[in-house]
């Protein structure tokens, strides 16, 4: 076997896999590596992906040309838009995937594609030479060159679980731990540190009461995650149920504290705020006398169930004993039990924007290991450091999204700029530019970019201006079309909303919120004869039309700050200042912007610490 690559990706979960496909299919000898070929694509926690933020982040990846929205789609068994109530900058794609199909689905692709290359097996160390990395050693004595590595080894670097006082030694259930590298590169001078995460029960369905249980059934319309125009056959669709602790839940998890790791002392890392286990909820909110439990299908035909909600690291016979008091699970049998997982990640303001490590030349980071928590996260971080692995191959310029282009570019900004104080997830709250990174135009923000760089297929490019074409096609009629009241009022209040009093454009009935596209087209014959003649995806290119239409104004104007801040992102500090030596900064902006070194004025105004009075000394000094 041939052990000389360009690319090398250390572990095989969903930044694993984007970064090797995104590397492969650019054009770069891929190597894979992983502990088991059997488990490429799992998923460690629940078996969903998308939600709030995190959707748009899977739909960033296939406009991208990357595979986590194609696979989602495949082996989905429940597809949802969340807040669908609100604004489209916060609606939120999310499936319920079939978890055996899913890791099916990924290894299918993974054999499949060009230049890409498995081999089962565990890295050890790291090969480098003058802070330049040049390949792997594995447990079986292999050595692998290459001129980049990207290390995904998810919780794998040391990891230990906890249930109970009990402690395994292990990256996840019922598999090992890898050891060594975390040691190697501290040395190396990178920063590591520990973090948890946890997991909940798995749960017997032939053990619960679904007559007790709020049923969840998924939206059954066009809506999906990739933008490419296929079709594949549906797996049967199975709906989700809630139920609640109570207070008799409570009191037993309350005597359980005193025997859990996260209270005894046991656990001493970080965890995350935003997906709390149940003990953390009962003492965060003590005067809460339920919290949301949701019982989630593993998969089309297994009985096993995912507790969202529930996750733990208590000893067993104490997750067992509460979960008999809620009445649906009176009965519960359970697989296996919740529990906590601590590994060493490293700290990501070590990290440029490609994800390229500073101090180690071709190491590139992406996943958990830069303390982020989520399939999505990892998978958008995957898809970037293979395609800046690849570039750095060969010797072009590095793949950056800003902040006003994608979740994504939001994603890397804030963990190489703001680094991380627990396990990172992705809010809609944290892009300052909801409303122009809308799951509904990902591929218009980012395919040509990627198209650029020859990682979107000119199938997907194609789609794209398809769309386009259509949609402006669409929004111009409607700007154009007069409509007069004596042809519309009668269906206008039949539909709720003010009859016309003179004649206006149709675009002015298409932005009243009480009206769509569609509503509009059933009593304008000449607005469904546009829409007929749209070949192909017609609801999704409808839908993309009606909210330029109502958005506009909003749009525009979020584009104008945008903009306006943009022009910071354009003046260049790197190299350019001694920070310690400029005594007019506060000591904390001295140490912060020695510590991070930010490559723009724009990035140095994100830095935590950093004041308006600091940047303003900056650009002073730059002359402006």
């Amino acid at each position: 076997m041939d052990f000389i690559y360009d690319v090398i990706v250390v572990g095989a979960g969903h930044a694993g896999c984007e970064a090797a496909c995104a590397a492969a299919n650019l054009g770069s000898k891929t190597c894979l590596i992983t502990m088991d070929m059997n488990k490429i694509g799992q998923m460690s926690c629940n078996p969903a992906v998308g939600g709030i933020a995190k959707g748009q982040i899977v739909r960033e990846i296939d406009a991208l040309g990357g595979q986590m929205g194609i696979i989602s789609d495949k082996t989905a068994i429940q597809f949802r838009m969340l807040n669908r109530s609100k604004g489209p900058a916060m609606w939120s794609p999310r499936t319920q995937a079939d978890r055996s199909k899913f890791i099916d689905a990924w290894r299918e692709t993974i054999d499949n594609t060009n230049n890409l290359y498995v081999w089962q097996d565990t890295v050890k160390s790291l090969i480098l030479e003058d802070n330049v990395v040049k390949g792997v050693v594995t447990e079986m004595g292999v050595s692998v060159t290459a001129k980049a590595v990207i290390l995904t080894s998810g919780t794998f670097m040391n990891g230990l679980m906890h249930i109970g006082k009990t402690q395994i030694a292990g990256g996840r259930i019922s598999e090992p731990a890898s050891y060594g590298l975390s040691d190697q590169l501290k040395d190396a001078g990178i920063k590591v540190e520990r973090m948890k995460t946890g997991t909940p029960v798995r749960i017997d369905g032939r053990s619960i009461d679904f007559s007790l249980a709020e049923k969840h059934e998924g939206d059954n319309d066009f809506h999906k995650f990739s933008y490419l125009d296929y079709q594949t056959p549906m797996l049967e669709q199975r709906p989700c149920w809630m139920v609640y602790t109570n207070e008799e839940v409570h009191e037993i998890l309350r005597k359980g504290l005193p025997d859990s790791p996260l209270y005894n002392g046991q656990i001493q890392s970080i965890g995350p705020r935003y997906c709390p286990s149940i003990e953390t909820k009962i003492v965060t909110f003590p005067e809460r006398e339920r919290h949301q439990l949701f019982l989630e299908p593993e998969g089309e035909t297994t009985q096993e169930y995912y507790l969202n909600g529930f996750s733990s690291s208590l000893p067993l016979d104490i997750q067992l004993e509460a979960l008999k008091k809620i009445p649906a699970l009176r009965d519960v049998k359970v697989y296996r039990p919740g529990y906590a997982i601590e590994y060493d990640f490293f700290d990501p303001t070590q990290l440029k924007h490609s994800l390229e490590t500073k101090a180690i030349s071709g190491l590139f980071f992406a996943g958990q290991v830069n303390g982020t928590t989520g399939y999505e996260e990892a998978g958008g971080q995957g898809l970037m450091a293979g395609i800046n692995a690849h570039l750095k191959c060969e010797g072009k310029q590095p793949f950056i999204l800003g902040r006003d282009e994608a979740y994504i570019g939001v994603l890397i900004d804030d963990l190489v700029t703001k680094g991380v104080d627990e396990p990172y997830r992705m809010f809609t709250s944290r892009a300052e530019y909801r409303i122009l990174l809308r799951q509904d135009d990902a591929d218009m923000r980012l395919t040509e970019k990627s198209y650029s760089i020859g990682l979107a297929s000119q199938e997907r490019f194609d789609l794209l201006r398809e769309k386009r074409e259509h949609r402006d096609r669409i929004i111009e009629f409607c700007k154009s079309y007069s409509i007069r009241p004596a042809y519309v009022n009668e269906a206008l209040e039949a539909l709720g909303t003010t009859p016309l009093r003179e004649g206006c454009k149709m675009y002015n009935l298409v932005v009243r919120p009480q009206l769509t596209i569609n509503d509009i087209a059933k009593f304008v014959p000449a607005l469904q004869k546009e829409i007929d003649m749209i070949p192909n995806r017609k609801e999704e290119i409808v839908e993309a039309a009606e909210i330029m239409m109502k958005y506009e104004g909003y749009i525009d104007r979020e584009r104008m700050i945008a903009d306006k801040i943009t022009r910071l992102e354009n003046i260049t500090i790197k190299g350019k200042f001694d920070y310690n030596a400029i005594k007019s900064l506060s000591t904390e902006a001295r140490q912060k912007l020695c510590k991070i070194d930010p490559e723009t004025i724009g990035q140095a105004s994100r830095i935590p610490g950093i004041s308006p009075s600091d940047i303003n000394i900056l650009l002073v000094m730059l002359g402006r």
